[in-house]
């Protein structure tokens, strides 16, 4: 038996899972919320009683797109016991997590322009960039990255992966030209 409350997360995680992937095909311009509640099997008042609008509902897609992302990047550095492999492999996983076209939309390319540039980067640093500024934090304790403040460093590689994600929208095959570079950037910042 199926209690209220199991009842009502499964139609949120229903109403996300539907929306990410009308969001990623269709991009958020172009998903009508009339078409969410359609393929999610549900009643607009059960989509208002979880959301407040389809910018809410699209918050909380982009907020899960970005949480697998930064599990994808910590994970591939866990993987690793030498802090420079861990930065590196994070980094290299970011660029290919973000490179799938429902995350790319998402997370890069609909995320800014539906919340806001500044509420964009707030969900970014709660996910995948804190993993960044903490790798970076660490490589330059450890002194494998000359002393320096590690924000700009931090928002300058981010931009980098974000920028170079972007790109391979359009060109998805040059990810391993990608990685390369992005190997040969990394490698000259080390120590």
């Amino acid at each position: 038996m199926t209690t209220r409350a199991e009842q009502r997360e499964h139609t949120r995680r229903t109403l996300v899972a539907t929306s990410r992937d009308l969001f990623a095909t269709k991009g958020y311009g172009a998903v009508g919320l009339s078409e969410i509640v359609r393929a999610a099997g549900v009643t607009k008042g059960a989509l208002y009683h979880h959301f407040e609008s389809k910018a809410d509902l699209f918050r909380a897609a982009l907020e899960q797109v970005q949480r697998e992302v930064g599990d994808d990047v910590a994970a591939a550095a866990a993987a690793h016991d030498d802090p420079w492999d861990q930065f590196t492999a994070g980094c290299q996983a970011f660029l290919t997590a973000s490179t799938a076209p429902g995350v790319q939309r998402i997370m890069l390319i609909d995320g800014p322009a539906v919340l806001g540039w500044n509420e964009w980067r707030a969900m970014d640093e709660a996910n995948s960039a804190r993993h960044l500024a903490e790798a970076v934090e660490e490589l330059i304790e450890k002194e494998l990255i000359p002393k320096q403040p590690a924000a700009p460093l931090t928002r300058l590689l981010s931009g980098a992966m974000n920028e170079a994600a972007l790109w391979l929208a359009s060109t998805p095959q040059a990810l391993p030209d990608t990685t390369a570079a992005l190997t040969r950037l990394l490698d000259s910042l080390r120590t």
